[in-house]
């Protein structure tokens, strides 16, 4: 059976996918990577939907930043200036002259959604929300730090980073980039959901007296995912903190189920 009817069966018609235990497993890993990038598009959706609220966030941070200049790898304002922490729908910003505040207290800063920034004395600091592992699949961790004895923040002054903030846009190519950092969190995930998926489900086939091994239940139950991914997908674009590895793992094994009746039987000696 080709690729196409594996797919058109995973939608259409169940009991085409008892070939699918027939396929090469290699074809079986490219479909799960497939779902896999489909399951991480609400994880980038969200993402993006933060990154346009920083931009109209920006903009009002931006009238609250005084006049400042780094010397000697710290931060000195124009004039007199206390420290402040200011929130918005998305950022928290720290603002620190003073050098009262730490790494550790903006990184306890990150809530839901935010992002903690921190104009601390001696460095910058931006947490990062870690959404499905694309922060720290991208950047190594979510939490990072810049030195202003470096450029670009050497430089750096309270007009200059106003002036970023207003012309602040998102690469064309961003989406993308987060898109294929998604995927590699989401595959795992996936992964592991359908391993024991199919050993779920070949427990079931054996009590059955079906002739199956593993490896067919889990290529099997790879093409049984394919409706609930879809279903997984929409209803985490609406609720990000939904379960979908319980909604995958049910449906799937339903789905499975059914495809068990056409697997061929295990024939017990008569006597």
């Amino acid at each position: 059976m080709t690729f196409r009817q594996l797919i058109k069966g995973s939608l259409f018609h169940f009991e085409e996918l008892k070939s699918a235990k027939d396929t090469p497993f290699w074809k079986a890993i490219v479909y799960l990577l497939g779902l896999s990038l489909l399951l991480a598009i609400p994880t980038v959706y969200q993402a993006m939907q933060v990154m346009n609220q920083i931009k109209a966030d920006s903009l009002e941070i931006v009238e609250k930043i005084p006049d400042f200049k780094i010397e000697n790898g710290e931060i000195n304002t124009t004039k007199p200036e206390k420290g402040f922490i200011y929130q918005t729908d998305s950022i928290i910003l720290t603002f620190d002259p003073e050098g009262k505040r730490t790494q550790q207290d903006v990184e306890k800063d990150l809530i839901g959604n935010y992002f903690s920034i921190g104009l601390l004395k001696d460095q910058a600091i931006v947490v990062l929300p870690d959404y499905g592992g694309v922060s720290s699949t991208i950047f190594g961790d979510n939490v990072l730090k810049f030195s202003y004895k470096r450029d670009p923040l050497k430089s750096m002054t309270g007009n200059n980073l106003r002036n970023e903030l207003e012309n602040l846009e998102m690469p064309v190519w961003t989406p993308l980039v987060m898109l294929l950092a998604g995927v590699y969190p989401s595959f795992i995930n996936l992964f592991v959901t359908l391993v024991f998926a199919g050993i779920a489900g070949m427990i079931v086939a054996k009590l059955r007296l079906r002739r199956v091994t593993f490896f067919e239940c889990f290529k099997t139950i790879i093409f049984c995912a394919t409706i609930p991914a879809i279903l997984a997908t929409i209803i985490l674009l609406f609720q990000p903190n939904f379960d979908s590895s319980l909604l995958i793992t049910f449906i799937s094994l339903f789905i499975f189920f059914r495809v068990t009746h056409y697997f061929p039987k295990i024939e017990l000696p008569t006597n």
